[in-house]
């Protein structure tokens, strides 16, 4: 298991979107909920609707196993290591078929708008206070209540050293919240398609784990699927849109229709099928309602990483004070007493009082949070 995640870290020069998944971890018992989502309601707006927790790379996972079985890995690594702005050309040496894919892995889709993602860009640092809230404590802890998730990152190799786990989940987020995420001197394309290839490097490896094969159950016998990706997906931005319309955060139509769009651009450059992603705001609502719900749940690894994470938390927030309460209850506030009874967070009989009532008047305050600028960060990144 070292080895598989030196190899992966390698070949992903650090990025980690959705790196959470890619460690042995047991499959959880998946609620009793069937894929009714229409790919009517995805950016493709047709094709065939197969439930997504059946579905991988069909591109990216060929290549990777014949890597493998080539003894390129390596060479791979050792290429693509300085390869990170989205204009950089790709280093001389590459096999061709590595070549051709990344180049057409690097190309944004044809529905891609390069206007939105500049209103997208804007937005994000325009709203960085709620969107580190929401991708920080919100998300972060969200995700600790998502047991294959929980698992992979406290049963794999390097899941005990948290803040080194928590800076690279936040490298990809700043990425996408950049100013210059997709210009040309940006690095979200390359983070994407190196985590990509992390994805399907992972793919091949992990089913030849015996512990991983022990644990993992009869519904995984490969791991991160495309569902596992929109699970992750979600926490960051379907959770932000919503919790902020909750809180009523000014946010206009222009710039809720391009904050999706930047990560639907994102999904697809991670390499999840365009039929899964969603087009509008109300298929995103949806999809995540019926994803989540069969993939969330409590676990004793669950409550462990809340623990270290929210302690995290309150160390950045106030060193050397009494702040974890309070770290406590906002966590509990942003993710719903469900989600925090899963993650074992104590009730504050305080701060729980205090914090939704307070919260209301900081939003709507005229100077107040929702004018600062903050820049975007993923997860407990700070």
């Amino acid at each position: 298991m070292a080895e598989l995640s030196r190899r992966a870290a390698l070949l992903a020069g650090g990025a980690t979107a959705l790196g959470a998944l890619v460690a042995a971890s047991p499959a959880q018992a998946r609620a009793l909920v069937g894929w009714n989502w229409s790919p009517t309601g995805s950016v493709a707006g047709s094709r065939s609707g197969m439930d997504p927790h059946w579905v991988w790379d069909a591109e990216g996972d060929p290549l990777l196993a014949s890597l493998f079985e080539r003894g390129l890995i390596p060479r791979i690594n050792e290429l693509l290591w300085d390869w990170e702005r989205n204009d950089q050309a790709l280093p001389d040496g590459l096999p061709a078929d590595v070549r051709d894919f990344l180049e057409r892995a690097r190309q944004l889709p044809s529905w891609a708008d390069r206007d939105k993602l500049e209103v997208a860009a804007e937005f994000n640092k325009a709203r960085g206070i709620y969107l580190n809230l929401c991708n920080g404590p919100g998300g972060g802890i969200l995700a600790t209540a998502i047991p294959k998730e929980a698992r992979a990152v406290y049963h794999s190799a390097g899941g005990a050293d948290m803040e080194d786990r928590v800076a690279k989940t936040s490298r990809f987020g700043f990425s996408v919240g950049a100013l210059n995420a997709y210009r040309p001197d940006g690095t979200c394309v390359i983070e994407c398609v190196k985590t990509r290839l992390v994805h399907a490097g992972v793919r091949h490896l992990l089913p030849q784990s015996p512990h991983w094969r022990n644990g993992a159950g009869a519904d995984e016998e490969i791991p991160i699927s495309q569902e596992d990706m929109l699970v992750t997906w979600h926490t960051l931005p379907t959770f932000a849109m919503r919790t902020m319309r909750e809180w009523e955060v000014p946010i206009t139509d222009d710039e809720a229709e391009a904050y999706l769009h930047v990560w639907q651009v994102t999904a697809h450059m991670l390499g999840i099928a365009d039929e899964y992603i969603p087009a509008t705001w109300e298929a995103a609502y949806a999809q995540s309602d019926q994803v989540l719900a069969r993939n969330m749940g409590p676990t004793p690894e669950g409550v462990r990483l809340t623990d270290v994470l929210l302690g995290q938390l309150a160390e950045q927030t106030s060193p050397g004070s009494v702040s974890r309460p309070m770290c406590n209850a906002l966590a509990r506030y942003l993710v719903g007493d469900q989600a925090a009874d899963w993650d074992g967070i104590p009730r504050e009989p305080v701060w729980d009082r205090v914090i939704p009532e307070a919260w209301p008047f900081v939003v709507k305050f005229p100077g107040g949070a929702h004018h600062r600028s903050c820049g975007p960060r993923s997860r407990l990144g700070a």
